[in-house]
């Protein structure tokens, strides 16, 4: 008789154990990262001795740094007395004593509470644009920010602001009364036409006239004495926010079936992209004024933001014509069969859509556009990379001095660019509404 087979059956749970220490934890995340071939061990141990090599090297320079000093003379003293002779040492004292140069140039340090307030107000503005979780009437004082703005840092009479303002006012008048008679393209071709014609003819007569009744301003501020990161936030912000809705405008001319509204879009494009930026900002300083009537002086900063904000907005155009691209022919197809008009369909599903998939390109753009407010030293103006840094150096307290003001200047525009693009990522992770 053939034996039946045994089964065994457990009766208790065996407890949980831990995971192999190879396989959780930081001895895994090197093991696949770092060493996880003969390549990559190479490499790491490449880069240990790289940085290794670096801090090695500049680490005595960063900690005898020296912070209280009024000339390079001093600071090389100090660092000899310290640490003996032959050592050298970060002279920082240069940024501590220069840093208002380095912050508003050469603006009059009694009205320097003016761009910091203008600072303040900035972010004031710009808050609900980055935050949909504010209130969205706080979009008022966003829309209306750059008048204030610029009468805060430029001074002069407040009814010049005003009178700017009032041109979009009587722009939307003449859009809404033309609309009913002549239709929604007349209409769009009186909103800016009109706006126009106010801002060149009538708004610097009624300002003066105003002004002579209610005389309300500050002490005027000339160009020349802007500088530092005070100019190089004045260009970039104010190309940042002007580029943006040109550039979508200039998207949607170059999709456009109009004939000559598609020509002149893909010109415009095609000329400011293949002209160097320098070009355009000697335009701006040198040729101008030619094209204007005689005696007319118009500002070198609000020459250079106009040449910088359409350098700007022909490539946020194209950034914003792959996104337009990208979106699937349906939602056109969808947008037909809701039976909404072109406007309608484009603001309210296919412009969203192209914006979220643009956003890395468009937040790159800005990056740049912020970058190249220091070439604007080439045209006279202190940035504050070259131009400050050289006007200090000038000076003969610190005539000799070179890392330090690069170092710094540069860290800063890191931290700004880098605060950009991390703020373009959160972005990014909350508009991804595709499946996962």
């Amino acid at each position: 008789m053939s034996q039946s087979p045994a089964f065994f059956v457990r009766k208790d749970i065996l407890p949980q154990l831990p995971p192999p220490a190879g396989e959780t934890g930081p001895v895994k995340w090197a093991r696949e990262n770092l060493f996880s071939s003969p390549l990559n061990i190479f490499l790491t141990l490449l880069g240990f001795a790289a940085a290794f090599f670096l801090i090695y090297e500049f680490s005595p320079w960063f900690l005898h740094s020296v912070w209280n000093a009024s000339s390079l003379a001093e600071c090389r003293q100090i660092v000899t007395a310290t640490w003996g002779e032959g050592a050298n040492g970060a002279c920082w004292a240069v940024i501590k004593e220069r840093w208002p140069q380095y912050l508003f140039g050469f603006y009059p340090s009694h009205l320097y509470w003016r761009p910091v307030l203008a600072f303040g107000l900035l972010l004031v503005a710009i808050a609900p644009v980055l935050f949909p979780a504010l209130p969205t009437k706080m979009l008022w004082f966003s829309l209306l920010f750059p008048a204030v703005g610029y009468w805060l840092i430029w001074g002069g009479s407040v009814w010049v602001p005003v009178m700017a303002v009032m041109g979009f006012v009587v722009g939307y008048l003449a859009a809404k009364i033309i609309q009913p008679l002549a239709g929604t393209i007349v209409a769009t071709i009186a909103a800016v036409v009109v706006p126009m014609v106010w801002w060149i003819v009538l708004a610097g007569p009624v300002a003066d006239l105003v002004h002579g009744a209610v005389p309300i301003g500050l002490e005027t501020v000339r160009s020349r004495e802007f500088g530092g990161f005070l100019l190089a936030f004045t260009i970039g912000v104010t190309g940042i926010v002007f580029s943006l809705p040109l550039g979508v405008m200039l998207a949607l001319g170059r999709q456009s079936d109009m004939f000559i509204v598609n020509k002149l879009s893909v010109g415009f494009i095609e000329f400011i992209r293949g002209v160097p930026l320098i070009t355009l900002l000697f335009t701006a300083s040198l040729l101008l004024n030619y094209f204007l009537p005689p005696g007319s002086d118009f500002d070198i900063i609000l020459r250079v933001i106009i040449m910088v904000t359409l350098f700007a907005a022909a490539y946020i155009a194209e950034v914003i014509r792959g996104g337009l691209a990208a979106l699937p022919k349906g939602q056109y197809e969808a947008a037909d069969a809701l039976g909404l008009d072109y406007w309608k369909a484009t603001r309210l599903i296919i412009m969203p859509q192209a914006l979220k998939i643009s956003i890395p390109g468009i937040v790159s753009t800005f990056i740049g556009l912020f970058k190249d407010t220091t070439l604007v030293v080439f045209v006279g103006l202190l940035d504050p990379l070259k131009g400050i840094t050289d006007a200090v150096r000038a000076t003969t307290d610190w005539k000799g001095i070179y890392w330090e003001p690069y170092i710094f200047v540069g860290a800063i525009f890191f931290l700004i660019c880098f605060g950009m693009s991390r703020y373009s990522m959160y972005l990014e992770r909350k508009l991804k509404t595709d499946h996962r």
